[in-house]
Protein backbone atom coordinates (compact mmCIF):
# COMPACT_ATOMS: atom_id res chain seq x y z
CA UNK A 1 0.00 0.00 0.00
CA UNK A 2 1.19 3.53 -0.69
CA UNK A 3 2.39 5.58 2.00
CA UNK A 4 2.00 9.48 2.22
CA UNK A 5 4.51 12.29 3.49
CA UNK A 6 2.97 15.11 4.71
CA UNK A 7 6.76 16.11 5.78
CA UNK A 8 7.41 16.63 1.83
CA UNK A 9 6.41 19.90 1.72
CA UNK A 10 8.35 22.96 2.90
CA UNK A 11 7.29 26.70 3.89
CA UNK A 12 8.51 27.95 0.32
CA UNK A 13 6.31 24.87 -1.24
CA UNK A 14 3.86 27.22 -3.72
CA UNK A 15 0.04 25.46 -2.30
CA UNK A 16 -3.20 24.39 -3.77
CA UNK A 17 -6.20 22.70 -3.25
CA UNK A 18 -7.78 21.27 -0.24
CA UNK A 19 -8.20 18.30 1.80
CA UNK A 20 -10.65 17.10 -1.29
CA UNK A 21 -8.18 17.36 -3.99
CA UNK A 22 -5.33 15.54 -1.60
CA UNK A 23 -7.65 12.75 -1.26
CA UNK A 24 -8.45 12.08 -5.20
CA UNK A 25 -4.78 12.34 -5.71
CA UNK A 26 -3.45 9.96 -2.76
CA UNK A 27 -6.18 8.00 -4.31
CA UNK A 28 -5.29 7.35 -7.44
CA UNK A 29 -1.29 6.71 -6.25
CA UNK A 30 -3.05 3.86 -3.62
CA UNK A 31 -5.09 2.62 -6.40
CA UNK A 32 -1.64 2.28 -8.87
CA UNK A 33 0.73 0.97 -5.91
CA UNK A 34 3.24 4.33 -6.14
CA UNK A 35 4.10 6.78 -3.36
CA UNK A 36 6.22 9.73 -2.73
CA UNK A 37 9.68 9.91 -0.72
CA UNK A 38 12.11 12.70 0.07
CA UNK A 39 11.15 16.53 0.52
CA UNK A 40 10.75 19.40 -2.27
CA UNK A 41 13.23 21.97 -2.01
CA UNK A 42 12.76 25.24 0.75
CA UNK A 43 13.21 27.29 -2.11
CA UNK A 44 11.09 30.42 -3.36
CA UNK A 45 11.64 29.62 -7.31
CA UNK A 46 13.03 26.71 -8.85
CA UNK A 47 13.00 24.55 -11.71
CA UNK A 48 12.01 21.08 -11.33
CA UNK A 49 13.06 18.75 -13.79
CA UNK A 50 11.05 14.96 -13.48
CA UNK A 51 13.13 12.15 -15.40
CA UNK A 52 13.76 9.77 -16.50
CA UNK A 53 9.86 10.62 -18.93
CA UNK A 54 9.64 7.02 -20.60
CA UNK A 55 5.50 6.32 -20.27
CA UNK A 56 2.27 8.32 -20.87
CA UNK A 57 2.04 6.93 -16.88
CA UNK A 58 4.41 9.74 -16.08
CA UNK A 59 1.87 12.43 -16.71
CA UNK A 60 -0.33 11.06 -14.52
CA UNK A 61 1.44 10.07 -11.34
CA UNK A 62 2.80 13.70 -11.60
CA UNK A 63 -0.52 15.02 -11.11
CA UNK A 64 -1.76 12.94 -8.55
CA UNK A 65 1.45 13.68 -6.61
CA UNK A 66 0.89 16.91 -7.12
CA UNK A 67 -2.41 16.97 -5.60
CA UNK A 68 -1.67 14.43 -3.42
CA UNK A 69 0.83 16.72 -1.20
CA UNK A 70 -1.40 20.34 -2.65
CA UNK A 71 1.58 21.08 -4.36
CA UNK A 72 1.41 23.93 -6.60
CA UNK A 73 3.77 23.32 -9.80
CA UNK A 74 3.91 25.54 -13.19
CA UNK A 75 4.43 24.25 -17.22
CA UNK A 76 4.42 25.47 -20.16
CA UNK A 77 1.69 25.56 -22.45
CA UNK A 78 1.36 27.10 -25.99
CA UNK A 79 -0.74 30.59 -25.40
CA UNK A 80 -3.03 29.01 -28.51
CA UNK A 81 -4.65 26.70 -26.01
CA UNK A 82 -5.81 29.26 -23.46
CA UNK A 83 -8.95 30.30 -24.81
CA UNK A 84 -12.63 29.87 -23.54
CA UNK A 85 -13.53 27.97 -21.66
CA UNK A 86 -10.17 26.41 -20.77
CA UNK A 87 -8.02 29.51 -20.12
CA UNK A 88 -9.33 29.59 -16.57
CA UNK A 89 -8.64 25.96 -15.83
CA UNK A 90 -5.79 26.09 -17.12
CA UNK A 91 -4.28 28.66 -15.98
CA UNK A 92 -5.44 27.79 -11.78
CA UNK A 93 -3.90 24.29 -12.60
CA UNK A 94 -0.34 26.11 -13.58
CA UNK A 95 -0.07 26.33 -16.96
CA UNK A 96 1.56 29.06 -18.37
CA UNK A 97 0.85 30.63 -22.17
CA UNK A 98 4.09 30.70 -24.32
CA UNK A 99 4.22 32.07 -27.76
CA UNK A 100 6.29 29.96 -29.73
CA UNK A 101 7.01 31.94 -32.71
CA UNK A 102 10.19 32.85 -33.67
CA UNK A 103 10.02 36.72 -32.84
CA UNK A 104 9.54 35.66 -28.92
CA UNK A 105 11.84 33.97 -26.78
CA UNK A 106 11.49 30.62 -24.93
CA UNK A 107 13.87 31.80 -22.44
CA UNK A 108 13.17 35.04 -22.19
CA UNK A 109 9.51 34.52 -21.20
CA UNK A 110 10.05 32.13 -18.59
CA UNK A 111 12.85 34.55 -16.79
CA UNK A 112 10.00 37.65 -17.24
CA UNK A 113 7.96 34.76 -15.57
CA UNK A 114 9.99 34.09 -12.60
CA UNK A 115 10.94 38.03 -11.96
CA UNK A 116 7.13 38.42 -11.73
CA UNK A 117 6.41 36.04 -9.79
CA UNK A 118 7.30 35.74 -6.20
CA UNK A 119 6.72 31.38 -5.14
CA UNK A 120 7.10 29.33 -7.71
CA UNK A 121 8.21 25.80 -9.28
CA UNK A 122 8.13 25.21 -13.08
CA UNK A 123 8.30 21.38 -14.19
CA UNK A 124 9.72 20.29 -17.38
CA UNK A 125 10.80 17.27 -18.27
CA UNK A 126 14.55 17.25 -20.08
CA UNK A 127 13.96 14.71 -22.76
CA UNK A 128 10.42 16.39 -24.11
CA UNK A 129 9.37 12.92 -25.70
CA UNK A 130 8.80 9.74 -24.11
CA UNK A 131 10.49 7.91 -26.84
CA UNK A 132 14.33 7.11 -26.36
CA UNK A 133 17.01 9.91 -26.84
CA UNK A 134 20.10 10.17 -26.38
CA UNK A 135 20.68 13.64 -24.38
CA UNK A 136 18.53 16.16 -22.57
CA UNK A 137 17.45 19.43 -23.96
CA UNK A 138 19.18 22.02 -22.71
CA UNK A 139 16.42 24.33 -22.53
CA UNK A 140 15.96 24.02 -18.58
CA UNK A 141 19.23 25.03 -18.16
CA UNK A 142 18.93 27.63 -20.18
CA UNK A 143 15.95 29.01 -18.54
CA UNK A 144 17.96 27.95 -15.07
CA UNK A 145 21.03 30.73 -15.74
CA UNK A 146 19.30 33.38 -17.17
CA UNK A 147 16.42 33.12 -14.39
CA UNK A 148 19.32 32.67 -11.61
CA UNK A 149 17.20 29.73 -10.18
CA UNK A 150 17.91 26.46 -9.06
CA UNK A 151 17.24 23.41 -10.75
CA UNK A 152 16.05 20.32 -8.65
CA UNK A 153 15.50 16.44 -9.75
CA UNK A 154 12.78 14.76 -9.37
CA UNK A 155 13.28 10.86 -10.08
CA UNK A 156 10.55 8.22 -11.30
CA UNK A 157 11.69 5.08 -10.14
CA UNK A 158 9.74 2.51 -12.02
CA UNK A 159 11.26 -0.29 -10.73
CA UNK A 160 10.21 0.46 -6.97
CA UNK A 161 7.10 2.58 -8.10
CA UNK A 162 8.63 5.80 -6.14
CA UNK A 163 8.46 8.94 -6.81
CA UNK A 164 11.75 10.37 -5.69
CA UNK A 165 11.98 13.69 -4.47
CA UNK A 166 15.76 13.83 -4.93
CA UNK A 167 18.09 16.83 -4.62
CA UNK A 168 19.05 20.46 -5.86
CA UNK A 169 21.75 20.48 -8.54
CA UNK A 170 24.94 21.91 -7.97
CA UNK A 171 25.12 23.80 -11.46
CA UNK A 172 28.75 24.34 -12.76
CA UNK A 173 28.13 27.22 -15.06
CA UNK A 174 29.14 25.24 -18.11
CA UNK A 175 25.56 24.00 -19.78
CA UNK A 176 27.14 20.98 -21.69
CA UNK A 177 28.94 19.42 -18.81
CA UNK A 178 25.83 20.09 -16.40
CA UNK A 179 23.18 19.16 -19.06
CA UNK A 180 25.87 15.89 -19.64
CA UNK A 181 25.82 15.17 -15.76
CA UNK A 182 22.83 15.43 -14.81
CA UNK A 183 21.31 12.56 -17.80
CA UNK A 184 24.15 10.85 -16.76
CA UNK A 185 22.64 11.09 -12.85
CA UNK A 186 19.15 10.29 -13.68
CA UNK A 187 20.21 7.71 -15.97
CA UNK A 188 22.53 6.02 -13.53
CA UNK A 189 20.03 6.21 -10.53
CA UNK A 190 16.69 5.30 -12.01
CA UNK A 191 14.38 3.32 -14.02
CA UNK A 192 11.72 4.69 -15.61
CA UNK A 193 8.31 2.33 -16.64
CA UNK A 194 9.31 1.62 -19.49
CA UNK A 195 13.08 1.63 -19.38
CA UNK A 196 13.41 0.01 -23.24
CA UNK A 197 12.48 4.04 -23.61
CA UNK A 198 15.92 5.05 -22.09
CA UNK A 199 19.21 5.15 -23.44
CA UNK A 200 21.55 2.25 -21.61
CA UNK A 201 24.09 3.63 -19.83
CA UNK A 202 27.24 1.20 -17.49
CA UNK A 203 25.76 1.47 -13.77
CA UNK A 204 22.04 1.68 -14.44
CA UNK A 205 19.84 0.07 -11.94
CA UNK A 206 18.17 -3.35 -12.57
CA UNK A 207 15.49 -4.56 -11.38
Amino acid sequence: MAKYNNSVVTPATPRMGNAVTRWIGQSILRLIGWEIIGQLPNEKKVIIIGAPHTSNWDFIIAMASMLSVGLKFSYMMKKEAFIFPFKGLFKAMGGIPIDRSKKNNVVDQITEWFDANDNVMLGITPEGTRSKVESFRKGYLRMAYAAKVPVFIIGLDGINKKVVLDKLWELTGDIEVDNENIKNYVHTTYRGINPENQPILEGMPSE
